[in-house]
Protein backbone atom coordinates (compact mmCIF):
# COMPACT_ATOMS: atom_id res chain seq x y z
CA UNK A 1 0.00 0.00 0.00
CA UNK A 2 1.14 3.48 -0.90
CA UNK A 3 1.49 6.65 1.84
CA UNK A 4 -1.42 8.08 0.17
CA UNK A 5 -3.44 5.03 0.51
CA UNK A 6 -2.64 5.37 4.73
CA UNK A 7 -3.86 8.75 4.86
CA UNK A 8 -7.00 7.85 3.17
CA UNK A 9 -7.58 4.74 5.35
CA UNK A 10 -6.56 6.51 8.68
CA UNK A 11 -9.23 9.46 7.53
CA UNK A 12 -12.09 6.70 7.45
CA UNK A 13 -11.20 3.98 9.44
CA UNK A 14 -9.89 6.48 12.85
CA UNK A 15 -13.42 7.19 14.25
CA UNK A 16 -14.07 3.88 14.17
CA UNK A 17 -10.82 2.92 16.21
CA UNK A 18 -10.43 5.46 18.68
CA UNK A 19 -14.18 4.62 19.64
CA UNK A 20 -13.37 0.82 19.67
CA UNK A 21 -10.33 1.72 22.29
CA UNK A 22 -12.41 3.86 24.27
CA UNK A 23 -14.96 1.51 25.00
CA UNK A 24 -12.56 -0.46 26.35
CA UNK A 25 -10.54 2.22 28.34
CA UNK A 26 -12.65 5.10 28.86
CA UNK A 27 -9.77 7.61 28.69
CA UNK A 28 -9.27 9.29 25.91
CA UNK A 29 -5.70 9.54 26.10
CA UNK A 30 -4.68 6.16 26.52
CA UNK A 31 -7.82 5.73 23.22
CA UNK A 32 -5.70 8.26 21.46
CA UNK A 33 -2.24 6.03 22.33
CA UNK A 34 -4.25 2.71 21.24
CA UNK A 35 -5.08 4.97 18.12
CA UNK A 36 -1.87 5.49 17.18
CA UNK A 37 -0.05 2.33 18.11
CA UNK A 38 -3.18 0.59 16.25
CA UNK A 39 -2.15 2.38 12.74
CA UNK A 40 1.14 2.27 13.66
CA UNK A 41 1.16 -1.87 13.57
CA UNK A 42 -1.61 -2.40 10.98
CA UNK A 43 1.09 -0.22 8.80
CA UNK A 44 3.82 -2.07 9.45
CA UNK A 45 1.83 -5.38 9.00
CA UNK A 46 0.84 -4.27 5.31
CA UNK A 47 4.34 -3.52 4.48
CA UNK A 48 4.78 -7.30 5.07
CA UNK A 49 1.66 -8.74 3.72
CA UNK A 50 -1.53 -8.47 1.76
CA UNK A 51 -4.39 -7.26 3.78
CA UNK A 52 -7.96 -8.38 2.94
CA UNK A 53 -10.24 -6.35 5.42
CA UNK A 54 -8.38 -3.15 6.80
CA UNK A 55 -11.26 -2.07 9.06
CA UNK A 56 -11.28 -5.79 10.28
CA UNK A 57 -7.66 -5.79 10.96
CA UNK A 58 -7.68 -2.18 12.57
CA UNK A 59 -10.57 -3.24 15.04
CA UNK A 60 -8.75 -6.69 15.63
CA UNK A 61 -5.67 -4.54 16.54
CA UNK A 62 -7.08 -1.71 18.36
CA UNK A 63 -9.14 -4.13 20.90
CA UNK A 64 -5.79 -5.92 21.23
CA UNK A 65 -3.87 -2.68 22.24
CA UNK A 66 -7.02 -1.56 24.11
CA UNK A 67 -7.07 -5.37 26.20
CA UNK A 68 -3.14 -4.81 27.00
CA UNK A 69 -3.96 -1.41 28.68
CA UNK A 70 -6.47 -2.57 31.04
CA UNK A 71 -4.11 -5.86 32.14
CA UNK A 72 -1.67 -2.93 32.73
CA UNK A 73 -4.33 -1.12 34.74
CA UNK A 74 -5.53 -4.32 36.41
CA UNK A 75 -1.71 -5.09 37.63
CA UNK A 76 -0.91 -1.64 38.85
CA UNK A 77 -4.11 -1.12 40.50
CA UNK A 78 -3.32 -4.70 42.34
CA UNK A 79 0.38 -3.25 43.29
CA UNK A 80 -0.74 -0.28 44.83
CA UNK A 81 -4.01 -2.13 46.71
CA UNK A 82 -2.05 -5.02 47.66
CA UNK A 83 -1.76 -3.45 51.51
CA UNK A 84 -5.33 -1.49 51.76
CA UNK A 85 -8.60 -3.28 53.00
CA UNK A 86 -11.28 -2.19 50.85
CA UNK A 87 -13.93 -3.47 53.11
CA UNK A 88 -12.67 -0.89 55.85
CA UNK A 89 -13.13 2.36 52.97
CA UNK A 90 -16.94 1.03 52.55
CA UNK A 91 -19.13 4.04 53.27
CA UNK A 92 -22.32 3.42 54.70
CA UNK A 93 -24.15 6.07 53.33
CA UNK A 94 -26.85 4.93 50.12
CA UNK A 95 -24.95 4.20 46.88
CA UNK A 96 -24.43 7.20 44.42
CA UNK A 97 -27.34 7.61 41.73
CA UNK A 98 -27.52 5.65 39.23
CA UNK A 99 -25.41 7.09 36.51
CA UNK A 100 -22.60 6.81 38.99
CA UNK A 101 -23.17 3.14 39.54
CA UNK A 102 -23.15 2.84 35.69
CA UNK A 103 -19.55 4.06 35.20
CA UNK A 104 -18.22 2.11 38.13
CA UNK A 105 -19.64 -0.88 36.59
CA UNK A 106 -18.47 -0.38 33.06
CA UNK A 107 -14.69 0.35 34.82
CA UNK A 108 -16.02 -2.86 36.77
CA UNK A 109 -15.98 -4.64 33.31
CA UNK A 110 -12.94 -2.69 32.15
CA UNK A 111 -10.97 -4.28 34.40
CA UNK A 112 -12.42 -7.71 34.52
CA UNK A 113 -12.45 -7.87 30.46
CA UNK A 114 -8.43 -7.22 31.30
CA UNK A 115 -8.25 -10.58 33.61
CA UNK A 116 -9.79 -12.54 30.69
CA UNK A 117 -7.47 -15.20 28.57
CA UNK A 118 -6.61 -12.85 25.39
CA UNK A 119 -8.49 -14.31 22.56
CA UNK A 120 -11.95 -14.77 25.44
CA UNK A 121 -11.59 -10.88 25.48
CA UNK A 122 -11.04 -10.56 21.76
CA UNK A 123 -14.42 -12.28 21.16
CA UNK A 124 -16.27 -10.46 23.62
CA UNK A 125 -15.31 -7.23 22.57
CA UNK A 126 -15.90 -7.64 18.64
CA UNK A 127 -19.41 -9.34 19.71
CA UNK A 128 -20.66 -6.76 22.17
CA UNK A 129 -18.52 -3.29 21.31
CA UNK A 130 -18.40 -4.00 17.62
CA UNK A 131 -21.42 -5.91 17.53
CA UNK A 132 -19.89 -8.47 14.71
CA UNK A 133 -21.54 -11.90 14.29
CA UNK A 134 -20.15 -15.08 14.83
CA UNK A 135 -19.27 -15.53 11.31
CA UNK A 136 -17.39 -12.27 11.29
CA UNK A 137 -15.83 -12.79 14.61
CA UNK A 138 -14.71 -16.08 12.97
CA UNK A 139 -12.90 -14.74 9.79
CA UNK A 140 -11.54 -12.23 12.05
CA UNK A 141 -9.74 -14.52 14.38
CA UNK A 142 -9.08 -17.30 11.71
CA UNK A 143 -11.11 -19.53 14.27
CA UNK A 144 -13.88 -21.68 13.22
CA UNK A 145 -17.82 -19.99 13.89
CA UNK A 146 -18.25 -22.65 16.86
CA UNK A 147 -15.24 -21.88 18.51
CA UNK A 148 -15.95 -18.34 18.31
CA UNK A 149 -19.59 -19.46 20.45
CA UNK A 150 -17.43 -21.00 22.69
CA UNK A 151 -14.56 -18.49 23.60
CA UNK A 152 -17.89 -15.68 23.69
CA UNK A 153 -19.49 -18.43 26.43
CA UNK A 154 -16.28 -18.85 28.57
CA UNK A 155 -15.65 -15.38 28.19
CA UNK A 156 -19.52 -14.37 29.50
CA UNK A 157 -18.85 -17.12 32.25
CA UNK A 158 -16.22 -15.43 33.29
CA UNK A 159 -17.16 -12.36 33.79
CA UNK A 160 -19.94 -12.94 35.39
CA UNK A 161 -17.95 -14.72 38.55
CA UNK A 162 -15.61 -11.39 38.27
CA UNK A 163 -18.26 -9.32 38.72
CA UNK A 164 -20.48 -11.56 40.88
CA UNK A 165 -19.33 -10.58 44.12
CA UNK A 166 -20.11 -6.74 43.94
CA UNK A 167 -23.41 -7.93 42.94
CA UNK A 168 -24.65 -9.48 45.81
CA UNK A 169 -23.46 -6.96 47.86
CA UNK A 170 -25.92 -4.88 46.53
CA UNK A 171 -28.87 -6.76 46.29
CA UNK A 172 -31.14 -6.42 48.31
CA UNK A 173 -32.81 -9.51 50.13
CA UNK A 174 -36.50 -10.59 49.30
CA UNK A 175 -39.27 -8.81 51.19
CA UNK A 176 -37.27 -5.63 51.97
Amino acid sequence: MQVHDWKRITEEHASAVWQTAYRLLHNQADAADCLQETFLAAFELAQRQRVRNIRGLLLRLATTRAIDRLRQRTRRARQESECEDWQQLASAEPGPDSEAQSCELAARLRAAIGQLPAQEAKVFCLRHFNELSYRQIAKELQITTGAAGVLLHRAKTKLRELLAPVEEETRLPYGT
